[in-house]
């Protein structure tokens, strides 16, 4: 179970969030707060696996928020979820070190998709946000080498048969990583993986080896 904190100063928001939140089996919302500085107590009292912080929040900003609590001693991830997806408000995001960062316009499936991502330790940014913020320079890639090679052949046109010969690998294990692939970019589609993929500079685009 993913236990989660939220941070978000409209009621009405805050409501709508846990209300989608409490339909999912392995997410649960442990503690809300309406104030930034709210968070850093409530975080330190309810142990949450995830931390969700709006950013324009009463008190202190969840991105200065962001920044208190990766000095915790055992700091849980933090996701921002904002209305004001601004290259600048995603460069302060990093620097805090932020593992995912969504605008509040996303479909509600990314939102849980993201949840369960940062919970693994892993990054889920916007995509859209990161490109006009220069995500190819501040974040790490969250693709395996397996998950590379995979996305690079099928960048390189490869399909069913093809890929199968040129990863060495069955179709339900290409499949397995295409999923994760689409999972930890955000994307709807193998293609949109490929872009996303493509546009942070994460594709091995030259030839890819058999059973790379």
């Amino acid at each position: 179970m993913i236990k989660v904190l939220i941070a978000e100063d409209h009621d009405l928001i805050r409501g709508a969030l846990i209300a989608l939140l409490s339909e999912e089996q392995d997410i649960r919302v442990v503690e809300e707060v309406s104030r930034g500085d709210e968070i850093v107590p409530a975080v330190v009292g309810s142990k949450p696996d995830v931390a969700l912080l709006d950013i324009g929040l009463p008190g202190i900003d969840g991105l200065e928020a962001a920044g208190l609590i990766k000095e915790l001693e055992q700091p849980p991830p933090v996701l921002i979820l904002t209305s004001v997806g601004t290259p600048g408000n995603f460069e302060r995001a990093m620097a805090a070190g932020v593992r995912g960062f969504l605008v509040k316009d996303a479909p509600a499936h990314r939102l849980t998709d993201a949840i369960r991502v940062v919970a693994r330790g892993e990054r889920y940014i916007d995509f859209d946000v990161a490109a006009d913020g220069g995500e190819q320079e501040v974040s790490a890639n969250p693709l395996t080498a397996r998950e590379i090679a995979v996305l690079s052949a099928v960048a390189a046109g490869g399909r069913g048969s093809d890929l199968r010969s040129t990863l060495g690998l069955s179709i339900h294990t290409i499949r397995n990583y295409l999923a994760a692939a689409r999972l930890k970019t955000g994307a709807r589609t193998d293609e949109d993986a490929v872009r996303i993929a493509r546009a942070n500079g994460w594709l091995n685009e030259g030839p890819v080896a058999a059973g790379s």
